[in-house]
């Protein structure tokens, strides 16, 4: 019999406000300590100098991380002109100087080649592993290596304001793997300058936006009180967009035993009308969420030659 996992069975979604300051690590560990949960996890790294939507998944709801991991992140941030530092954020040393101040015009012509997909090399000081050390490890005891390029995706790039000659504030969406610091840095090459990262704010991860967030001060506030639950959102949350199916009888027992189910006609049918797909054959490798009349969560599948595959497997009980 394996051992029980020390904690209460909490499972769902806090969006946290992360103050500045704090890293995610901590983050997550003192909510995690807030509600007593038995595991916790976040979607998402926000460096310490970073402000913003931190979405923290307790328990269960851990196992839908890779679906906000994949969903669109929107941010905003001030750019200082002139200063290339060494961590290309406003903590890092100055390494180079510019006295070159882009113009607005420059900015907005430069802005399509740094949009869709573009290829970009991670800056020093990240979570990169080289040769299974952390790239910033090697970065603080000043070791020579290199970052390959990596693709990414910019959806869109927007100049919001111009304070000054020396900042600009921009808005930018992307995918996974971006590194707005690495943008800057490229961005401000290509204009003849440099420029770091002087402030940074994520407004939305996944389905998660900033108008749903909590200070970490005051989830403290509440204590282990019903207030605080207040703020844990369902697991389903995170699965926006993923097409769901309810089950029942012999198909739930199934599922919950990690075994797959037949896809009956009336669920092709949904599904297909989900999608908009004109026949059920462009299901192929759906993934679908599935879930007990009641709505409680039950396991994500895959759809397969006719059958939904469960891959991730819902278990609330209180042993682990």
């Amino acid at each position: 019999m394996g051992r029980r996992r020390k904690g209460s069975p909490v499972h769902g979604w806090v969006v946290l406000d992360k103050p500045q300051g704090v890293t995610s690590t901590q983050a997550v560990a003192r909510v995690r300590k807030l509600f007593d949960a038995q595991k916790a996890g976040h979607a998402g790294t926000l460096d310490p100098l970073a402000t913003g939507v931190l979405a923290i998944a307790l328990g269960e709801a851990t196992k839908t991380v890779p679906f906000v991991m994949e969903g669109e992140k929107l941010y905003r941030f001030t750019v200082r002109w002139g200063y290339a530092t060494a961590t290309d954020d406003a903590q890092g040393d100055v390494v180079e100087r510019s006295d070159v101040r882009p113009t607005e015009a420059a900015i907005h012509a430069e802005i399509p080649a740094f949009t869709g997909e573009i290829m970009q090399v991670p800056p020093a000081f990240s979570a990169i592993k080289v040769a299974g050390v952390r790239a910033y490890d090697l970065a603080r005891n000043g070791e020579a290596f290199t970052l390959e390029p990596r693709p990414t995706s910019i959806h869109s790039a927007t100049l919001v304001d111009m304070p000054d000659s020396d900042h600009a504030v921009f808005e930018i969406a992307c995918g996974k793997g971006s590194y707005i610091r690495a943008w800057v840095r490229d961005f401000a090459e290509a204009l003849g300058t440099r420029a770091h990262v002087a402030m940074l704010r994520r407004l939305r991860t996944g389905a998660f936006t900033e108008d749903v967030a909590i200070g970490l001060e005051k989830l403290e506030a509440l204590g282990h009180s019903p207030a605080a639950l207040e703020h844990l959102l369902p697991i389903a949350t995170a699965l926006d967009g993923i097409p769901a199916l309810a089950v029942t009888g012999s198909d739930l027992v199934r599922l919950r035993s990690g075994n797959p189910i037949m896809l009956r006609a009336p669920q092709l049918q949904r599904l297909a009308e989900d999608r908009e797909f004109a026949v059920a054959t462009d299901l192929q490798g759906l993934t679908v969420f599935l879930s007990t009349a009641r709505g409680e969560p039950v396991a994500l599948a895959e759809v397969a030659h006719g059958e939904l595959r469960p891959f991730r497997v819902f278990n609330f009980s209180q042993a682990s």
